[in-house]
């Protein structure tokens, strides 16, 4: 029987395309990162085939735990085309662990997945130093993740993310609440910008205005385009718990992503109550402002598109409103009352008068 004689060539998995001297060289850098993000329940090295949590040691009495998964989205594509890789990190935590506080769970630990056609070193380190940073402001321990170089899958510079959450709640203590009723309080948390979501209508809005990254942003003259729509979602977790323990006024919360006010506040309303919302009280930041100008975009398809300055709602008793609204004030949240729970009306979400933009914008 004939032998197939081996090839000489000396094929490489590197010369196909996967460099694993990359892939070790990164896990040394972030390393020191991942550490950064330890705490109670989590103080593992990364380097396992997978992480370790203990929920006794987080003081857990009868927890129930909440998962959450998510991305960015296609505001990856203006950290690729700007070179600002840091934030997105943040992003990335923020939209798993705002999605696990509004049942009431403390953020335990994040996992990450970073996938590329070609691992540039450099900018996974930046991406998941921002992904350490967006942890620590959670207090979540980053306790694993994967990066996956895949040639082909992707072009020359591109990368996408994705991102895993756990958190606990003990079980008596889960949002929302089955007393949501009429007269309860709707507080609104302010957003940092549009944060994570709408970004495909935002690049598009780019494209029309014949705007590059690099000129000054017309909402932000302090800043350039790039630089002002790179800004991190706000991660509202350590606030909206120091409330939950502090006073017993909240009874749900939304987080507004995807859908804006109409679709997310719905999520946790009982079927038998609507919210009225006054947009006036509102004062959306000027990029809103600067995005219906510029795109034509009418006051409905702004609201379902985008958060328009509210990154989370509470529904609060009336008689809490105000000690909720002082802890997360001096946690250093900017907090309004733009509402109130109805009774069932003719839609889930109801809207007065029209949004009216802060100062700064054009509209």
């Amino acid at each position: 029987m004939s032998q197939t004689t081996p090839p000489s060539n000396g094929l490489t998995y590197a010369a196909a395309g996967v460099d694993i001297d990359a892939g070790n060289e990164l896990v040394k850098r972030i390393k020191p990162l991942v550490k950064a993000t330890s705490r109670p329940g989590a103080d593992s090295d990364i380097g396992g085939f997978g992480g370790l949590f203990d929920l006794k040691s987080a003081g857990f009495t009868d927890p129930v735990l909440v998962a959450a998964n998510d991305g960015v989205g296609t505001k990856l594509k203006i950290a690729i085309e700007t070179g600002r890789h840091r934030t997105v990190g943040i992003d990335l935590v923020a939209m798993c662990v705002n999605d696990l506080v509004v049942q009431g769970a403390e953020p335990l630990f994040f996992l990450d997945y970073f996938a590329t056609g070609s691992l540039d070193v450099e900018t996974a380190t930046d991406v998941v130093a921002g992904i350490a940073d967006g942890c620590r402001l959670a207090g979540a321990a980053l306790i694993g993740g994967e990066t996956a170089e895949m040639p082909g899958m992707y072009v020359q510079g591109d990368y996408d993310l994705a991102g895993f959450s756990v958190g606990a709640v003990e079980r008596g203590a889960i949002l929302p609440r089955k007393d949501v009723a009429e007269g309860d309080v709707l507080l609104g948390l302010a957003s940092s910008g549009v944060h994570s979501n709408g970004y495909s209508m935002v690049r598009k809005i780019i494209e029309l205005s014949g705007l590059t990254w690099s000129d000054a942003a017309p909402f932000d003259s302090d800043r350039s385009l790039g630089e002002a729509l790179m800004e991190p979602t706000r991660i509202y977790v350590k606030p909206l718990l120091a409330a939950l323990r502090e006073t017993s006024g909240i009874k749900a919360l939304a987080h507004i992503t995807g859908g804006g006010l109409p679709e997310n506040l719905p999520r946790v309303l009982p079927d038998n109550c609507s919210a009225r919302i006054d947009l006036a009280r509102i004062g959306a930041p000027p990029v809103f402002g600067w995005l219906a100008e510029t795109g034509g975009v009418a006051q409905a398809e702004l609201l379902r598109t985008f958060n328009c300055g509210i990154g989370m709602v509470a529904v609060v008793a009336k008689d809490e409103a105000e000690a909720v609204c002082q802890v997360l004030r001096d946690a250093g949240e900017t907090v309004t009352a733009i509402g109130r729970i109805e009774a069932e009306g003719s839609s889930p979400v109801l809207f007065d008068n029209s949004l009216t933009f802060s100062a700064g914008s054009s509209a």
